[in-house]
């Protein structure tokens, strides 16, 4: 996991949070979504085994769980602190919106893929141990 940390720029009227592609994003991005969920309820819940993602909260408060062959983290999203993280490859991802109507933009450095999900935690756990 990565921490970036992006410039804004505030005035009466609003805040700026400018994205630059080439230069902002540690990955070479082909695909961008944005999740929402109710307060309280849990998005996420599976692995990727090739695709990166970089996670930015675009609304309010998102508790971030990951699990990878590094163990086990658990971080906060706020759009306050202007600040994304990088999740990379074979990193079990439970998401947790903590307040209401938060939204969550996703980077992927990969388009969409079924065969690249690993959805079972016992079938992750498996794949992380296994000597490379």
């Amino acid at each position: 996991m990565k921490i970036i940390k992006f410039k804004s720029f505030k005035k009466k009227s609003g805040t700026l949070i400018p994205f630059s592609i080439k230069k902002n994003f540690p990955i070479k991005v082909k695909r961008i979504f944005l999740i929402n969920g109710k307060k309280n309820f849990t998005r996420g819940e599976h692995a990727h085994k090739k695709c990166s993602q970089f996670l930015f909260p675009v609304l309010g408060k998102i508790k971030i769980e990951c699990t990878s062959v590094e163990g086990k983290s658990k971080f906060f999203l706020n759009y306050d602190k202007k600040e994304g993280y990088l999740i990379k490859p074979k990193t079990w991802l439970k998401i947790k919106f903590l307040t209401k109507n938060a939204i969550l933009l996703v980077a992927c450095d990969k388009e969409y893929n079924f065969n690249d999900y690993i959805e079972n935690y016992k079938d992750f756990l498996k794949i992380i141990r296994k000597k490379t």
